[in-house]
């Protein structure tokens, strides 16, 4: 699978070929790479360099370096978490603003209901009926917290993206949501209000999605994310203006 590195780029070389082997399929999720003692023997280099190049690949996402006995190099399944991280820090860093990520929003969310809405099976729209009846009883049952409430608006707009087909507004929608959440964390876990008119909305959207209204369920989604946006906006000149939290994002 893998041939001997060249001397005059040892390092750059053995994560080229490694990565192509996980691009390409040779590597799939769960595959264990050989120890690092064999990947010295098979790329006839240095230990230092193997920890080098693993180093590189675990940042980039590709592999998750397990430690003890059993552990090892494995193949990760591809995911939003260091795309959402670079974006949260871009944003802490004040190089993305929250008016950045509300325009990127405003011109994305609306297309993903619409596309939605022509694409829905029954299926899918028995399980944004289901999302939705989760999503009340969040908000309404004693024994549930705001942040159930808004764990479950997450995996309703990320479940509108899944039903287009299209892997990439998946991946991006992911991303956008999971770094909108501390924004949500910031200011409307404390307003009963902001997340009863969120209900509302995902109610209408749904009821769009499901007669295969398109243009209606594009209005209802810009609709709910300027909403949004804006209670944001607001919030952001009051005396403690949100920015992202590191709370531990749901799961879908």
């Amino acid at each position: 699978m893998f041939r001997k590195t060249q001397h005059n780029r040892v390092f750059q070389d053995l994560v080229d070929q490694i990565q192509a082997a996980i691009l390409d399929g040779r590597l799939k999720p769960g595959d264990k790479l050989p120890s690092q003692r064999d990947l010295v023997d098979m790329f006839q280099t240095s230990r230092a360099s193997i920890r080098e190049a693993l180093r590189v690949l675990e940042q980039k996402g590709l592999i998750e370096v397990k430690l003890g006995v059993s552990g090892g190099a494995v193949i990760k399944t591809a995911g939003t978490e260091s795309i959402t991280a670079d974006l949260t820090l871009l944003m802490q860093q004040q190089q993305v603003s929250f008016d950045h990520l509300a325009e990127f929003r405003e011109s994305i969310e609306g297309d993903v209901a619409a596309m939605a809405a022509l694409k829905a099976a029954p299926s899918d729209i028995a399980r944004l009926e289901d999302i939705l009846v989760q999503a009340e009883a969040c908000l309404n049952g004693d024994d549930h917290t705001p942040y159930d409430f808004i764990r479950m608006d997450i995996r309703l707009h990320i479940a509108l993206a899944e039903i287009t087909g299209n892997p990439v507004f998946v991946a991006v929608m992911k991303m956008i949501h999971e770094t909108v959440l501390g924004f949500y964390d910031r200011f409307t876990f404390r307003r009963r209000a902001v997340l009863e008119e969120n209900y509302r909305d995902l109610g209408a959207i749904v009821a769009a999605v499901k007669a295969g209204r398109s243009e209606e369920a594009k209005k209802l989604a810009l609709s709910h994310v300027g909403r949004f946006n804006r209670h944001m906006k607001n919030a952001s000149h009051g005396p403690e203006a949100p920015s992202p939290s590191n709370r531990a994002t749901p799961k879908n």
